[in-house]
């Protein structure tokens, strides 16, 4: 099987947003170079971020071979949201929204304005049935690109960046503490559960909002701890970060700068069963644009700024 996922950049039909494409053909090359993409690495399932237009979702899989079908969560303020696309059946669907207990609104702006549940609810979905059924979460967590007061794209001065980054920052860690909550109550249900947290995580994987993902640590890919059974594997995902050939391991490209902030972590069932991990090949994926703060300059651009991250999983 073959897992992946993917941020669609703002898929709305044209005129629907003013992140939409503001043309028709623009709308349709956007489609061409996400459907191309998709069929070219042919995953039985993908979670998707930035979709922002049901209905343009199904314009995509119309242009996708096979039969697919797809879930959504709700959409945040600016009409985007999460959800997981298939060529198999998707049950137990689920969103996921609110903070864990005891975790406090946190502050969101200059005035006191606060959050106590994700932006964008991260969406669960069960992938087939019986033994061989995964549980998926799809996530988008807050951007690392501030917006401020207004809808600019730039702060007043540096005490307003700092601010906003804290804010960000906070939202971001608050909101990776609710998608990890959620997986400890599948991975609670017994060993064996397979399950896959999967997205626009919007940072590295050394960062600390992602690191909050893992559970106990000491057993990550490529350390000493990796093939030591120990009692935290129960509670335990790992980032196949870093099985990701190194000249593919990036998901974005950020003023010149290549990082990995879309991620694949799997429990402990699946781990040992991936046999490969790609963000795109050349023949596969064209050349990843650059990106500055301001989402607006690639308005009209084909396909997306993110690379999708795609793992193949064995027996």
């Amino acid at each position: 099987m073959r897992i992946g996922t993917w941020n669609l950049e703002n898929l709305f039909r044209p005129h629907e947003s003013d992140a939409a494409p503001s043309s028709h053909a623009d709308y349709d090359a956007k489609l061409t170079a996400l459907a191309t993409t998709i069929d070219a690495l042919a995953p039985d399932v993908l979670a998707v971020q930035e979709v922002g237009d049901p209905d343009a979702l199904d314009d995509l899989l119309a242009r996708l071979d096979g039969t697919w079908t797809a879930q959504l969560a709700s959409p945040d303020g600016r009409g985007i949201r999460v959800g997981c696309i298939a060529r198999v059946a998707l049950t137990a669907v689920a969103q996921v929204t609110s903070f864990p207990a005891g975790l406090h609104p946190v502050q969101v702006g200059d005035h006191g304005e606060t959050m106590d549940a994700m932006g964008r609810p991260a969406l669960h979905v069960r992938v087939g049935d019986g033994a061989d059924a995964i549980d998926l979460v799809s996530a988008h967590l807050k951007s690392k690109l501030l917006t401020y007061p207004g809808g600019r794209f730039g702060p007043r001065d540096e005490g307003e960046r700092a601010r906003y980054a804290v804010y960000a920052l906070h939202r971001r860690a608050a909101e990776a503490a609710a998608v990890r909550d959620a997986a400890t109550h599948v991975l609670d249900d017994g060993p064996g559960r397979r399950l896959v947290v999967a997205g626009d995580l919007n940072d590295e994987p050394d960062a600390a909002t992602t690191q909050i993902l893992l559970g106990p640590g000491g057993s990550e890919i490529g350390t000493a701890g990796f093939d030591r059974p120990d009692r935290g594997d129960a509670a335990r995902l790992w980032n196949l970060a870093p099985l990701i050939p190194e000249d593919q391991r990036f998901s974005r490209i950020y003023r010149g700068r290549r990082e990995l902030i879309d991620h694949l972590l799997v429990s402990h069932a699946l781990v040992g069963t991936v046999r490969a991990v790609t963000t795109g090949t050349p023949a596969v994926l064209p050349a990843t644009p650059s990106i500055t703060d301001d989402p607006g300059d690639r308005r009209d651009a084909p396909g997306s700024d993110h690379r999708p991250v795609v793992a193949t999983l064995g027996a």
